[in-house]
């Protein structure tokens, strides 16, 4: 039988428990591909599973992480053969089915996408579900006709995953990007190395406000929610449209329907883990084709599969910056 290295959650009489050791693979859940997982990544809510902070974790034992680059060592589905490369987003995984913090997974074939062409494993996961989520949140804004003519746009957790790939993206697709963050000073430089024009202190944002303010951006990309998320779309102009795909400040929403009823705008929920297969390929597509892969890397760090706890820690107090790609295999 054989085994490998996987982060562990499980649940005991005082509450939910993490262990670094040996899984067999005779354990893995039903699923028609084995991948060798070769690279992950660590969101906001892999903090949250791996810390019990939320209950994110809903099968015990589970094997966290919700996304991973690798390589399909075994096959019954039409689409993948042995050797294939393949990444993974969503559907659960790391949440109801055994997920990416090992060295091999056993998942759906329909829940993978091949690894797009002109990206690499590790880069796919320094993408992972955090850029993932922000190109869909940029689709939402495309689709629903808001332009660069009509003012700036606002990034909400701009020093975090989501946002950083955000701003990266808008920036790219010629939008003046207004940044806000909790360390404007110490993080004003990187952010405008991405692609931001301006930069604002999230305290603005994050205290209790007016249901209508001033006009101020045309467009948002929200990850933080509540009352951050309240005062976005209080300060959004006429007809724009605000992304929202995050909840670190909260789950709640404590606004009115002024700013959607005298001035049109429109709040566009992004779910990135079920999305479809056709837009999950086209946001990953685009990404390979859009996304600055320099500034991809100055966004990245990479930290070895066994200290995944501690950045899991560190991304729950805010203290890590963009990306973090962690190596497996």
């Amino acid at each position: 039988m054989a085994q490998f290295k996987a982060w562990i959650v499980d649940k005991g009489e005082a509450g939910q428990n993490l262990s670094y050791g040996e899984f067999d693979e005779a354990d893995l859940m039903d699923g028609d591909v084995t991948v060798r997982v070769t690279h992950s990544t660590v969101n906001y809510k892999d903090g949250l599973a791996m810390t019990g902070k939320s209950p994110v974790v809903r099968r015990f034992p589970m094997i966290p992480g919700i996304d991973f680059s690798g390589i399909v060592e075994a096959s019954d589905h039409p689409e993948y053969k042995p050797g294939d490369m393949v990444v993974l987003t969503g559907w659960g995984v790391g949440e109801t089915h055994l997920g990416a913090y090992a060295e091999k997974a056993r998942v759906k074939g329909d829940w993978l996408v091949p690894l797009p062409e002109g990206l690499s494993a590790a880069q796919a996961m320094a993408i992972g579900t955090a850029g993932y989520t922000a190109m869909l949140c940029l689709m939402a804004l495309e689709k629903h006709g808001v332009n660069s003519a009509q003012g700036p746009a606002l990034v909400t957790g701009a020093s975090g995953g989501v946002g950083s790939v955000a701003v990266a993206l808008l920036a790219g697709a010629g939008w003046n990007v207004v940044a806000s963050t909790g360390r404007a000073g110490e993080e004003a430089e990187y952010l405008r190395d991405l692609g931001a024009s301006e930069i604002i202190d999230r305290a603005e944002l994050g205290q209790p406000g007016k249901p209508l303010v001033k006009e101020r951006w045309a467009a948002a990309i929200d990850a933080v929610g509540s009352t951050t998320l309240a005062n976005v779309l209080a300060s959004t102009k006429a007809d724009g449209a605000v992304a929202a795909c995050g909840l670190a400040q909260g789950m709640d929403l404590p606004t009115s329907v002024a700013p959607f009823i005298l001035r049109g705008v429109s709040l566009l929920g992004i779910n990135s883990v079920t999305t479809p297969q056709p837009k999950r390929r086209e946001a990953w597509a685009r990404l390979a084709r859009e996304l600055d892969l320099r500034k991809l890397s100055s966004m990245t760090t990479e930290v070895p599969l066994s200290e995944v706890k501690r950045t899991a820690e560190e991304i729950l107090a805010g203290r890590v910056r963009g990306r973090t790609v962690v190596t497996v295999a």
